[in-house]
Order: structure tokens, then C-alpha cells, then sequence
């Protein structure tokens, strides 16, 4: 019974430390993309356009991941100049600005 339970316990360890194994190489990945999306961004952006676009990505996260993907997408397919300042910047964010819809809740 003893011996059981250890094999229980020895399949339960292996079996967690896989997962940690996996998270780590989850993470690591993660941490390669980031580094290269940083990098890319550096020859896709001036200094004062990547300030604003960090500056606004403590507002809205979501919207600057979405925006910064797409910025590295047009640069890859060549339909921007680069770099792009932070004027050029400014009008593409407004752009996508007015496609989002605005909610008014009215109290009364």
C-alpha cells in the first residue's frame, strides 16, 4: 500500500513539474516576442512617437497592443514610411479613434 501511494506521489511530482517546465517555456516565448516587438518598434517609431505610444499604453493596454501590431504590420508590408513620427502617429490613433463607437449614459 505503501508502495502505491509513493508511486502516486512520484507521478503526481513528475507530472507538476512538467507543468512548471511548460509555463517556463511559456514564458520565455513570451518574453523573445516582446523583446522582438520592442525591437521592431524601435526602427518603426521616433523617440517622441514611442513615448506617447508607452504614455497611452497605461490607459488603454488592450488598444496599444492592437495598435502596436498593426503599426508592425503596415511597416512589414511597406505601406508606411518609417520612421514614423509622432504627427504621423497622432493622426493614425485619431483614425481609429472616430471607428470606435462612444456610449453616453445619461443619469437623471
Amino acid at each position: 500500500m505503501d508502495e502505491d501511494l509513493d508511486k502516486i506521489k512520484e507521478k503526481k511530482l513528475k507530472q507538476l513539474k512538467s507543468q512548471m517546465e511548460k509555463q517556463e517555456e511559456e514564458e520565455e516565448r513570451r518574453q523573445d516576442l516582446e523583446a522582438q516587438k520592442k525591437q521592431l518598434l524601435r526602427k518603426i517609431l521616433t523617440t517622441d512617437a514611442r513615448s506617447r505610444l508607452s504614455n497611452l499604453r497605461m490607459a488603454k493596454p488592450d488598444f496599444t497592443e492592437r495598435v502596436e501590431l498593426q503599426l508592425i504590420q503596415l511597416a512589414r508590408s511597406g505601406r508606411i514610411d518609417l520612421p514614423l513620427t509622432d504627427e504621423q502617429l497622432k493622426q493614425i490613433l485619431k483614425k481609429l479613434q472616430k471607428n470606435k463607437r462612444s456610449f453616453n449614459i445619461r443619469r437623471k
